[in-house]
């Protein structure tokens, strides 16, 4: 549904965006992520047809996006600020957003009310746009960009100022329509796109970083194992065991109380290595008791951070 190929665009002779490819199945939602300034919202007007790009392609359905017409049709675009009309009644605002999607006369109040009903809004129609909280604005927004029933929606930062029961809200919602339709949404909140996306990709200084499921992408930016040990007894011999048969093997030792009760954390570059058992069984030889043994999990943070030059 949505293709680009070494889609870039500058600003002056600074790169908002540098030779960008990825593709977005039909019925799929893909997850923009990237820090403040990375080219999410340069990328989405781009594609919305709001910024001729630089140089590069995109199509949308097939489409050139030089075909900013056709694009438009197809497409439903809530920019992070989306405007409104403060003065207008909800009701109002989608009528006159609708018209001028061409949507016709005959079918539009049908329209309004389908999407207000998908929206959330069937007890607001008749509320002014001024009245509205945060999370209902959005909600209009949201509405307003699919009346013309668009195959693909395209979200800027969907969720900004929105309180966390709102923006469960809108993200079951997203999820609802990427049932139906492509959905590309950007964020730069990890925990908002984790939840609603299919896939998702990384981009840092208008370039793309990593693409995949956030699986793939953890495994992708995975640094190895990490096991977090506490146990009672000798652990110097325990940790001269672990040295003797993995000599690639990193440990750290803090001592936790006065009783023998030691701390443990070993880190090894391959994460397919029996290392948890090695160590269950080097404390056993030394009479020692294992209290606890959990291995950390690289998260969608973590990947986030090594991808875009941050610390984890």
């Amino acid at each position: 549904m949505i293709q680009t190929k070494r889609l870039s665009r500058l600003y002056g002779e600074k790169h908002a965006v540098r030779e960008l490819s990825f593709h977005v199945r039909h019925g799929e939602v893909m997850g923009l992520l990237g820090p403040n300034g990375a080219g999410k919202s340069t990328t989405m007007k781009m594609l919305t047809c709001f910024l001729p790009p630089s140089s590069g392609t995109a199509r949308i359905d097939g489409i050139d996006i030089q075909q900013d017409l056709d694009v438009r049709r197809r497409v439903g675009y809530l920019p992070e600020h989306a405007p409104s009309y403060n003065d207008l009644n909800v009701h109002g605002h989608l009528s006159f957003m609708g018209r001028m999607y061409g949507v016709p006369v005959a079918t539009l109040n049908d329209k309004i009310c389908e999407m207000s009903a998908a929206c959330g809004l069937e007890g607001r129609l008749h509320q002014r746009i001024d009245e509205l909280s945060k999370g209902y604005r959005q909600r209009v927004g949201l509405a307003a960009s699919m009346l013309h029933d668009p195959d693909c929606l395209i979200l800027d930062e969907p969720t900004t100022g929105l309180d966390p029961n709102q923006m469960v809200e809108i993200r079951q919602l997203i999820r609802r329509l990427g049932e139906k339709k492509t959905v590309l949404l950007s964020s730069h909140v990890l925990s908002e796109v984790d939840a609603v996306c299919d896939r998702m990709m990384i981009i840092d200084s208008g370039e793309l970083r990593a693409l995949g499921t956030r699986d793939e992408l953890i495994a992708l930016s995975s640094s190895g194992l990490l096991l977090h040990v506490c146990m009672r007894g000798d652990a110097d011999a325990v940790v001269a065991q672990i040295h003797e048969q993995y000599e690639a093997c990193k440990i750290d030792s803090q001592v936790l109380s006065g009783d023998g009760v030691t701390k443990l954390i070993f880190r090894h570059p391959d994460e397919t290595i029996s290392l948890a058992e090695s160590i269950f069984t080097a404390v056993v030889a030394v009479g020692g008791v294992l209290l606890e043994m959990h291995a950390q999990e690289t998260s969608l943070e973590d990947v986030f951070h090594r991808m875009t030059g941050g610390t984890s």
